[in-house]
């Protein structure tokens, strides 16, 4: 399952507005960076701003004031339902008074409920502000992760209005002559990548927003990089909880629902959205054996189980899997499958699983912890009936940020207790502040 950003029926505009006119501190939610006023273009037709990403965030509104005096009659603009942390506002109608404008954005829920008080309000004319933007902007933070993901997921803020975007994906070459390695069709803010990356190098991925018969309506994206090495001493195989991502709409590109990043033991990602236990064991000979690691977290079924696959057809491919991790020296590291919420599985279109999904999570499970290296992450997660915890999901399968830190930190931990040996010669990215 891919996160997916489309959230229909909903009505934002009152909820964060409400919100905002209360006696509330509205810093804890500000913009960081220079509020200074700096020198404004001499045509000022759009703006693109940025903000930090909030956790728990589905979506961000954000509103235009004519000044500092942050009343509902001082409003000019309001935009709802921006799913990532950036968004460029058209201004050319306002003239010159758009250069003496003020902007606040307000995180939302999934409901479109403030989770937090809005920015203070900022200049538009300031640091940190893009000015008639040509081009996406791309906002994966590959550079902050331990290790590339073997499948990227290439995100960016668009351009006002874009819908369709192309994404080029280069490796560079010692003595200049770049190759081109793929072109990828987008939609509006993302794109998941089909096509594994395990030959090492250095690439770089640039995006265009395009119309939808595919003519270029802007100018490339500045290039984006990110590195394949090997070996790489330990690494994951599993499905979308592994490939990262969370509250519907931030991908994996983003660090904050990666559980990698919160395990004190820098993990290769090999995960991929979507996967059974039978295509996690249908890829290992390509996307494993290149990184060579000593020890491979595996981590999958919740696919399996909640498509009608038997438990015991799913203890079968995750014995084949283990089987060949031995005959490669890999040591096997299992994880136990997470739960699921299936009452919020309506958000998002996600199919209703069979009435007696619990036995055979339960009955892969037992299997799990029966193996020689075992970690159990579910049981912290499950509530009293069983099910994923309501307040750890948004869309009833992928934990969010409070179950992917736990995820991380328990697996982690457990290899940090078990293969000292190996973990205490690898270093580590600190994880980024929430």
């Amino acid at each position: 399952m891919k996160y997916r950003r489309k959230i229909t029926g909903r009505l934002l505009g009152a909820a964060c507005l409400a919100f905002s006119f209360i006696s509330m501190p509205m810093a804890s939610a500000s913009v960081p960076g220079e509020t200074a006023a700096v020198q404004a273009p001499a045509c000022l037709s759009s703006a693109r701003l940025h903000w930090p990403v909030v956790t728990g965030a589905v979506q961000y509104q954000v509103v235009i004031l004519k000044s500092t005096e942050d009343t509902p009659a001082n409003i000019v603009k309001t935009i709802d339902q921006v799913f990532t942390n950036g968004v460029e506002v058209r201004l050319s109608a306002y003239g010159e008074a758009a250069k003496s404008y003020y902007w606040k954005v307000c995180p939302l829920d999934y409901s479109g409920k403030a989770i937090g008080p809005f920015s203070t309000p900022k200049p538009i004319v300031s640091a940190g502000t893009d000015f008639n933007p040509t081009a996406p902007e791309p906002t994966t933070e590959f550079n902050q992760m331990d290790y590339a993901p073997v499948y990227p997921v290439y995100s960016w803020i668009p351009t006002a209005g874009a819908k369709h975007h192309e994404v080029q994906v280069w490796r560079k070459d010692a003595l200049g002559g770049d190759t081109l390695v793929r072109t990828l069709h987008a939609d509006e803010y993302d794109i998941y990548e089909d096509g594994g990356y395990t030959r090492p190098g250095s690439y770089y991925w640039r995006v265009r927003a395009v119309t939808a018969y595919g003519t270029p309506t802007s100018d490339w994206s500045p290039r984006s990089s990110f590195e394949v090495t090997t070996p790489t001493p330990v690494a994951a195989l599993g499905d979308s909880i592994t490939h990262g991502g969370g509250v519907i709409s931030v991908p994996p590109g983003y660090t904050r629902y990666d559980w990698e990043t919160y395990s004190p033991v820098p993990v290769k990602n090999i995960g991929f959205s979507g996967n059974t236990t039978d295509a996690m064991l249908e890829r290992f000979d390509r996307d494993v054996l290149p990184f060579k690691p000593n020890v491979l977290v595996i981590m999958g079924g919740v696919n399996d189980y909640r498509g009608g696959t038997l438990g015991w057809t799913t203890i079968e491919n995750l014995a084949a899997i283990r089987d060949k991790c031995i005959s490669y020296g890999i040591i096997p590291v299992f994880a136990t499958v997470t739960p699921i919420q299936p009452a919020l599985f309506s958000r998002t279109g996600i199919e209703t699983p069979p009435s007696d999904w619990k036995v055979h999570q339960t009955y892969i499970n037992d299997w799990i912890m029966q193996q020689k290296y075992a970690v159990d992450v579910s049981t912290m997660l499950t509530d009293a009936d069983g099910c994923l915890r309501r307040d750890y999901t948004t869309d009833g399968l992928h934990p969010d940020y409070t179950g992917k830190r736990y995820i991380g930190e328990t697996i982690g931990n457990y290899l940090m207790q078990h293969f000292s040996w190996l973990t205490s010669k690898l270093k580590k990215k600190a994880a980024p502040e929430q």
